[in-house]
């Protein structure tokens, strides 16, 4: 293998670093109306979104200069550490409660979610295992369904949690990377209508789910419970128009819009910076996914390839779930948008994740 190193890709960093800049004005202006209403500090999100941020940040830059086939060696044993912290995490006194999901490990307002970092550790682990059974990976028996067993009971027990949202990131990313690494459709047709009776079973499953489908086609049946989120998301983008009301100007998030700060902070941005600031996001996102595809095509083996694949695959699907959810094209499901929202071990593990990717850059064809 060519270990020879060159200079990481500054665009990716650019744009990044960017992003993240962004986010944290937007945190601030999202969140201090609620932030001064519980906490009495209308800088306290701010001031832990720019501590994630920076902690976030060294990591990224500290990843950059591992080489990334050390993640290769480690795969399997990060994955059964994030087994562990999954099994955790469902224990009860020891798993965190928050909005109605056992998702959480740590003391009070200092702690991690680990299905965030199973997301990281399956990407690994499954780049590792395409890059060594790539050529059977055409074979249903002994080669895709060996990849999605390790991913669906991941899956399970993310759901346990529940968390919709996390889990459908990582099976999608999963699913792609499988894709990528020349799996027949005909497996995945097959497959498809499984998953699809699947989902099925977890939305009938959970009263909520099914409120949160109707109310994806209505909002308006029932604009103060189910249909709620959307209506105010969509009555904060509405008002932007094409600039935006000015920066801090924003209504929705005077006790309108629950928690703007997190799953609802591009319909902030939205409304503050209109249109114009949307697509300037939106073109920041575009830019990492460029430069994650340059680098997956010019890494010098499966695993890198593979790898970059399944981190810029992650990225843009948690985007475009997020903008989804917030434009009212698709059901409300608790994902955070990538480098902007506020959280702290969502935010960490996507710029360690970038890290990754940088440093696949500095081997780059």
């Amino acid at each position: 293998m060519n270990k020879e190193r060159q200079a990481p890709d500054y665009i990716l960093i650019v744009a990044t670093i960017t992003l993240l800049a962004v986010g944290l004005i937007m945190v601030y202006s999202a969140s201090e109306a609620w932030a001064s209403y519980r906490f009495d500090d209308s800088l306290f999100f701010a001031k832990r979104q720019f501590f994630f941020g920076s902690v976030g940040v060294l990591l990224m830059f500290f990843i950059s200069r591992v080489d990334y086939w050390t993640w290769r060696t480690y795969s399997k044993v990060l994955l059964i550490i994030c087994f562990v912290l999954l099994v955790l995490v469902l224990i009860p006194g020891v798993g965190l409660v928050r909005g109605g999901a056992r998702s959480w490990l740590g003391i009070g307002a200092f702690s991690i979610q680990p299905s965030e970092f199973m997301k990281i550790a399956m990407i690994i682990f499954l780049a590792n295992f395409l890059a060594v059974n790539q050529k059977r990976i055409v074979l249903f028996r002994k080669g895709l369904l060996p990849a999605l067993g390790f991913v669906m009971v991941a899956f399970a027990m993310i759901m346990l949690q529940p968390d919709l949202g996390t889990g459908t990131v990582m099976v999608g990313t999963c699913v792609a990377m499988i894709f990528i690494a020349g799996a027949r459709v005909k497996h995945f047709m097959g497959l498809f209508l499984i998953g699809v009776a699947g989902f099925v079973v977890l939305i009938i499953s959970a009263p909520y789910r099914i409120k949160r489908i109707t109310s994806f086609l209505d909002p308006w049946a029932d604009p103060m419970e189910s249909g709620f989120q959307i209506i105010q998301s969509l009555l904060a983008i509405g008002p932007g128009g094409l600039l935006g009301m000015g920066l801090g100007e924003s209504r929705q998030k005077y006790f309108y819009l629950p928690e703007p700060q997190t799953d609802f902070i591009f319909a902030i941005l939205a409304e503050e910076l209109g249109f114009m600031g949307g697509v300037f996001v939106l073109l920041l996102f575009a830019i990492i996914f460029w430069r994650g595809v340059r680098i997956a095509l010019g890494a010098p083996d499966l695993f890198g390839s593979f790898l970059a694949a399944g981190v810029v695959t992650m990225i843009v699907i948690q985007v475009m779930i997020n903008i989804g959810v917030v434009t009212g094209l698709m059901p409300v499901t608790g994902i955070t948008l990538p480098l902007l929202s506020y959280g702290g071990s969502s935010l960490t593990l996507m710029l360690m994740s970038i890290g990754i990717l940088l440093n696949i850059s500095r081997h780059n064809r």
